[in-house]
């Protein structure tokens, strides 16, 4: 099969259109449509459905689709392997993890990443979807349970709970529960059961839910809840990393938690000599270190 027809098919695919298509690519619209025509003549199939808005793809056409994104994800990799053996730490690194931890953990320490390696260029996938890392949808995951994908190096980073926190200023205003019943006085703050999430958080909040708090508030993602507490707006369920970068807050009935919540950062094998992962893996691990440390040398109450 000709390459540079896949390239031009798989350009044209990704854009639906075959102007956009050339001006990717650099040809005329005639040229492009001409190498369209020539792979299907050669597969014996229509690959596109023609309409005024634009291409669509036939069912050959995703299959073809499918093969060709692939190939330039194994390009693109083999390119960032090539550069990593001969560059420094630079480039384009992926990094995906849930919109929590993203947002409230790894972003605000990314500073001392950056300053180590100011050519480093980061892209930060925020979502509860689990990427595919062998197929380079990311080039290095954290995530809230061990990855079974295959070819994955993974590393267990530490072990969180899910724990109820609010402000001084709430407990002041509306008095600090003493017992799981006290929560039917409260406003209860978490993340909507129904979105995806830890079973270990989603099993602590169905627990204070079936207390019939007076008020909810719930919100799509841990950041949100966050944002609810810190506005003093009721008792919310927290992961307890939170503790160090905002020790205001105090726990709530310490005697409830969830259950250990394992944090795993995994890789493709592929990227083993990768500087770029490498850089991140090491600064993660010292981060989660001297976590630790503090935490073993200041616990929280």
């Amino acid at each position: 099969m000709d390459w540079d027809k896949l390239r031009v098919f798989h350009a044209v695919a990704s854009a639906g259109s075959l102007t956009h298509a050339g001006d990717a690519l650099h040809l005329s619209q005639s040229a492009v449509s001409r190498q369209i025509r020539a792979l299907e003549d050669s597969l014996g199939s229509t690959l596109f459905h023609r309409h005024a808005r634009g291409l669509i793809l036939t069912e050959q056409g995703e299959l073809l689709f499918e093969a060709t994104s692939s190939m330039n994800k194994r390009l693109d990799a083999a390119a960032a392997r090539i550069r990593d053996s001969e560059e420094e730490v630079v480039g384009v690194l992926r990094v995906t993890t849930t919109m929590g931890f993203g947002t409230m953990w790894l972003a605000p320490r990314l500073t001392r990443l950056f300053d180590k390696f100011p050519d480093l260029k980061i892209e930060l996938l925020l979502e509860e979807r689990v990427l595919d890392l062998p197929m380079r949808e990311a080039d290095v995951a954290i995530r809230m349970k061990e990855p079974n994908q295959a070819d994955l190096i993974r590393r267990r980073l530490m072990n969180i709970r899910m724990r109820l926190y609010a402000t001084p200023d709430y407990l002041e205003r509306h008095g600090t529960p003493k017992r799981l019943a006290d929560l039917a006085d409260h406003r209860l703050i978490g993340q909507n059961p129904s979105t995806p999430q830890v079973t270990a958080g989603a099993g602590l909040l169905q627990t204070l839910l079936d207390q019939e708090p007076r008020s909810t508030l719930m919100v799509n993602n841990y950041f949100g809840v966050l944002q609810g507490v810190l506005n003093n707006l009721g008792l919310g369920v927290l992961p307890d990393y939170l503790w160090e970068d905002f020790p205001h807050l105090a726990r709530v009935l310490p005697q409830i938690e969830s259950d250990e919540v394992p944090v795993f950062l995994a890789y493709p094998e592929e990227l083993r000599q990768s500087r770029r992962v490498a850089a991140f893996r090491d600064f993660v691990m010292e981060e989660i270190q001297a976590y630790r440390k503090r935490m073993a040398n200041d616990p929280p109450e």
